[in-house]
């Protein structure tokens, strides 16, 4: 199975693309994008990684969206152009947290996001959720995963690990990829846990 990852949360983003087979992943090819200009930068980057890869459209099987949470225009970019992508090429898609992939990666049950304005976005077994940045959540050392220094100063126990990118999200998804656990299209969404500002502003204006 040849799947396309793509992951545009965060302030600079990554797509890439890999092999996944039962008992086997190989990652085959990487992309960083930077932050900013996903939607200018992320058909091309797809394009330029796929023809270095010597890779058509036509043999991708699968799509995985990292769809937040993290920058809102962010998610937005990936989250349209992995659905267009989908729907162009009649292949299914997958929709992983960014806060999941970030735990996976750290082999910790829970993980931190920031979020700013001093919050961050906090991941704790299933259950995803915005909280103030100096809440003490967690302090079984070790149980935490954090990937930015100005978390870990809050979390000084977590583990510190490396920024999540596509090439994460893909080997985070590779199970539910052999188990065609794959989002319904018409419905999919961003998992942006904090609301839009316009969406607070309307709600503090008194508009529906």
């Amino acid at each position: 199975m040849i799947v396309l990852a793509i992951d545009t949360c965060g302030p600079s983003g990554s797509v890439s693309l890999g092999r996944v087979e039962p008992g086997d992943l190989a990652v085959l090819a990487e992309t960083e994008l930077p932050g900013k200009f996903y939607s200018a930068q992320l058909v091309p980057a797809i394009r330029a990684m796929l023809a270095a890869a010597a890779i058509d459209t036509a043999t991708l099987d699968a799509i995985v969206i990292v769809n937040g949470p993290g920058s809102f225009t962010g998610i937005r970019v990936g989250v349209s152009t992995a659905k267009g992508l989908a729907q162009a090429l009649y292949i299914p898609l997958l929709a992983v947290s960014r806060l999941a992939v970030l735990a996976s990666k750290a082999a910790t049950p829970a993980a931190a996001l920031d979020a700013g304005r001093r919050e961050l976005y906090f991941r704790d077994g299933e259950r995803e959720m915005l909280v103030p940045a100096k809440t003490a959540l967690l302090t079984t050392p070790g149980a935490l995963a954090v990937c930015e220094p100005d978390v870990h100063w809050f979390f000084p126990d977590a583990v510190l690990t490396a920024v999540p990118n596509a090439a994460d999200a893909l080997r985070f998804a590779a199970p539910r990829l052999l188990t065609r656990d794959f989002a319904e299209l018409t419905t999919l969404d961003g998992n942006y846990v904090r609301r839009s500002d316009a969406e607070i502003f309307a709600k503090s204006a008194g508009k529906p």
